[in-house]
């Protein structure tokens, strides 16, 4: 390809909105272009770059014995109301009718089209199991789109659904998958780190993500430097932080004036804050109702709400009122565990159970309970509350848990039966009898994988694209390309590498400088470029490293054989 033929409108101006490298030179780069509140279109440079990264994955998939399919982007909505996502989904899910009235969605994701697919047309637990998947756009109406191809609301997944008659394969191929994924990741030269994660809405008994780390990246990740361990913080477990327990006390109202803070306690009754309960009082919404919540962690740790969500089955938490507190009979900083209304659902930390002569609020103001002990409180109820911090114990070796950050590329989930129970899929089992179909999904990002590339891989500069997903490899710039010597000579470069299957565009661009095509090449992030210049007299061009920005002189005669070396 040449420059002269090729749209590729690069630009100085930043975005005014865009704060992420990726968003920054995706779009002075000429990869992408908005068209909308997170609605981006391909330009050729970009849509070079996805098809790579959409082939990749393809290929993987392909490997495993999985089957590509494709799903309508337009979905009946009555799918989902069978499947009661149509709620679930809240304001993501874009509704809309059509000229009959008809209603319909447009997919964030295909659980319901996949499984309407299957229902009625695999009956015998003899054509299990199976695999489908397809690439294609997904649409999620983000209430705030931004960082470009990061939190878009159109975007290109990868998406598949597994089905099975017995747990143990839905295991099995659940591992298929992660390793599948794993080569994926590997083939795209990115650093990355397979976590435990929460399923969300997506549901369903165990999941894990994909993360390719990057400073940027939006999900803290918790990890072992010592073993494989790496969970999102919504999911991160440690090692129980447990103490001996104190010799039981008598229970003590004691007044603690203006204390409402763990710490202004502890000080004031001269307590250790670890032998304490925080009460984090939150509004749990439902499909059917809103309730207060009462979520009680040792003092020492803070709640993850992720996990407090999900202990209560609850679709969001959310702060509650003053007006709420009140009603419910609750002192804001005062509120405890003993002498609560019997209304007021409580769900307390794993690790406080069996704990004694604790410190925790009397629900009265200005005053504290000394002496909490949680074994005489019979019907509690106890659920990890906790978010792992850096320093705690990891659970699978005893190293320290350390942070970091991750783009989210990839998500796989075992899903068990609970799409095929809601739309009634079933299949006869080796004894005759229906059984629900048991599911597992499996997504990655591909648009997202674009934008995540240069998050990991950028300078100043611009992009520096990795091997596999590099518009193209090589980039001969003609240093002026009115000079026939020098173009002609570009030209020979350009043919030759053509010649050895390594994809190359040349800059014959006539009315550019040299400085100007120079910002292009670091802008746009080819691996090497070709510079072809003064010294061509001498019988010698510079090959420039992207990545390094290291210059090298050689004999023009011998570019192309030390090129294919590099890259191949």
């Amino acid at each position: 390809m040449k420059f002269s033929q090729m749209f590729m409108p690069t630009t100085k101006e930043t975005p005014s909105d865009a704060t992420l490298p990726s968003h920054q030179f995706l779009v002075r780069g000429g990869f992408i272009s908005q068209s909308g509140a997170g609605l981006y279109d391909f330009m050729p440079l970009g849509k070079i770059v996805l098809d790579k990264i959409r082939t990749i994955v393809k290929e993987e998939m392909d490997k495993t014995g999985a089957n590509e399919m494709l799903c309508s982007f337009v979905t009946p909505q009555s799918f989902w109301d069978e499947s009661g996502r149509s709620t679930t989904m809240g304001n993501e899910l874009l509704r809309f009718k059509d000229r009959k009235n008809a209603q319909y969605v447009l997919s964030p994701t295909n659980e319901e089209s996949v499984v309407n697919m299957i229902k009625n047309r695999i009956t015998s637990y003899k054509n299990l199991p199976i695999n489908l998947y397809h690439i294609n756009l997904k649409f999620r109406d983000e209430a705030r789109p931004r960082f470009g191809l990061m939190r878009g609301r159109e975007f290109l997944m990868k998406d598949a659904y597994s089905f099975h008659a017995t747990n143990e394969d839905l295991v099995r191929e659940f591992h298929v998958m992660e390793e599948a994924y794993k080569k994926v990741y590997t083939r795209l030269g990115l650093e990355f780190r397979v976590v435990d994660a929460d399923s969300g809405a997506i549901g369903g008994s165990g999941s894990k993500e994909f993360h390719v780390l990057a400073n940027s990246g939006e999900d803290t990740i918790v990890v072992c430097p010592d073993c494989e361990y790496g969970a999102n913080i919504e999911a991160a477990i440690r090692k129980p932080n447990k103490r001996e327990s104190l010799e039981t006390i008598t229970l003590e109202k004691v007044e603690t004036p203006n204390c409402k803070t763990i710490d202004e306690v502890s000080t004031f009754l001269n307590a250790d804050s670890y032998y304490s309960m925080k009460a984090v009082i939150k509004k749990a919404i439902y499909e059917d109702r809103e309730e207060v919540v009462l979520f009680f962690v040792r003092g020492t740790d803070e709640l993850e709400e992720t996990k407090a969500c999900n202990a209560v089955g609850a679709l969001d938490l959310e702060d509650a009122s003053e007006e709420e507190l009140v009603k419910a009979g609750l002192v804001a900083g005062y509120c405890g565990i003993v002498g609560l209304h019997e209304n007021i659902q409580v769900v307390v930390d794993t690790e406080l159970k069996d704990d004694n002569n604790l410190v925790c609020g009397a629900n009265e103001e200005n005053y504290h309970y000394k002496g909490v002990d949680l074994t005489s409180i019979n019907g509690l109820e106890y659920k990890d509350l906790i978010a792992v911090k850096e320093g705690d114990i990891c659970s699978c070796c005893g190293g320290k848990l350390e942070y970091t950050k991750g783009i989210e590329a990839g998500h796989i989930f075992q899903l068990g039966t609970k799409y095929s129970e809601a739309m009634d899929a079933k299949f006869l089992d080796e004894n005759g009898k229906a059984q629900p179909f048991i599911m597992g999904c499996y997504g990655i990002g591909v648009s997202r994988l674009v934008a995540a590339v240069i998050e990991q891989n950028h300078d100043e500069k611009g992009c520096i694209w990795t091997k596999e997903t590099a518009p193209f490899l090589v980039d001969v710039i003609v240093s002026s390309a009115k000079k026939e010597d020098e173009l002609e000579a570009g030209l020979k470069i350009y043919e030759e590498l053509k010649a050895l299957g390594i994809s190359t565009i040349i800059d014959d661009r006539k009315k550019e400088r040299f400085g100007f095509k120079m910002g292009d090449f670091e802008l746009i992030g080819f691996p090497y470029a070709v510079v072809v210049g003064k010294k061509l007299q001498d019988g010698l061009v510079e090959i420039i490293d992207r990545k390094t920005l290291e210059k090298e002189e050689v004999e023009i005669g011998k570019v192309a054989e030390i090129l294919f070396n590099k890259i191949k």
